[in-house]
């Protein structure tokens, strides 16, 4: 049988799966091209990511497909129920870029709190000839260490998000519409583990207190933060979106920073993706990476074995 993952897999998926008898092609195919191509080359397995889309037209002429998989956590490029009614396994990998995800966030947040964005651009262009300027422009930063991160969001990544919040001193506070509280345990190095219960709270609640937050929700249809979440948040917050393109307002965050209320937001996703707006990519305020929350070796590591077994598991 033959596997198509169509927006890349890690070797150690390829190997896994070649040693399950199966064949790996990760030519990646043009959107318009692809029911062709899976017809053609009897393709059993679809593997996506977040480029390629699985619509209804691609599942009903696609009749040889038994598993779409994804890369991944969301699917809201994946029509899953009907891929489901019509008999196919839908499949992804939760749990796999948790930690990446994470990581990702506070990078943002370290580098935000300590100018660092701004920083690494000045000091190549000006660190010979203006270097007291910079250091006056840049030092007055803000520790993480005893602030409060509010998280939005309390499934996987949102908690493995609290869990490097805690290792960094922060109190953690949440919102989650369908979780009361959470139980967290940190591993540590020498095998000691600490653990911590999260209750959550109002989305308010956690606006109003929360010195940096953190979105993890799922694609919506409308804003999770607008013009009134901003209203209600500190003066001076920081802010991450590493979840999905338009959770946030983009216009309204931009507003709140020309305005004080936010002095500084990560993004990672963006409403307008590929092409980001370009007074988003123009914004000294804004920490920006290109879709890459997900993107670390050990992460895509975790991804492609993780569906190698479920595939295995599913198809034998």
């Amino acid at each position: 049988m033959k596997v198509l993952a169509n927006d890349g897999i890690s070797q150690s998926g390829i190997d896994a799966l070649e040693k399950g008898g199966y064949e790996v092609l990760t030519t990646t195919v043009a959107q318009e091209q692809l029911v062709n191509y899976i017809n053609e080359k009897d393709i059993t397995v679809l593997l996506v990511r977040s480029a390629t889309t699985v619509r209804k037209d691609l599942i009903d002429a696609c009749p040889g497909l038994k598993i779409i998989g994804r890369g991944g956590v969301g699917m809201d490029n994946i029509d899953v129920e009907y891929a489901r009614e019509k008999g196919l396994h839908v499949i992804n990998t939760p749990a796999a870029s948790s930690h990446s995800v994470a990581e990702l966030v506070f990078g943002h947040f370290y580098g935000l709190a300590r100018f660092l964005h701004n920083s690494n651009r000045d000091m190549p262009l000006e660190g010979d000839s203006n270097f007291k300027g910079l250091k006056k422009a840049y030092s007055k930063g803000i520790e993480l260490k005893g602030k409060t991160l509010g998280v939005l969001g309390f499934g996987r990544i949102g908690q493995a998000t609290a869990k490097v919040a805690l290792g960094a001193g922060m109190k953690v506070i949440a919102f989650d519409p369908f979780l009361e509280k959470a139980d967290l345990s940190l591993e540590f190095y020498d095998g000691q583990t600490v653990s911590f219960e999260i209750n959550t709270i109002s989305k308010e609640d956690v606006l109003k207190q929360a010195d940096f937050i953190t979105l993890h929700v799922p694609a919506q249809k409308d804003y999770v933060i607008d013009e009134a979440e901003f209203n209600m948040m500190k003066d001076g917050v920081i802010i991450a979106n590493a979840a999905r393109g338009g959770v946030v307002n983009e216009v309204a965050l931009v507003k709140a920073i020309e305005s004080g209320k936010v002095a500084g937001a990560a993004l990672d996703v963006f409403e307008k993706e590929p092409k980001p707006e370009i007074q988003l990519l123009m914004n000294a305020s804004l920490s920006l990476t290109p879709h890459t929350g997900a993107a670390t070796n050990e992460a895509q590591d975790r991804i492609g074995t993780e569906l190698a077994s479920q595939i295995i598991s599913i198809l034998g």
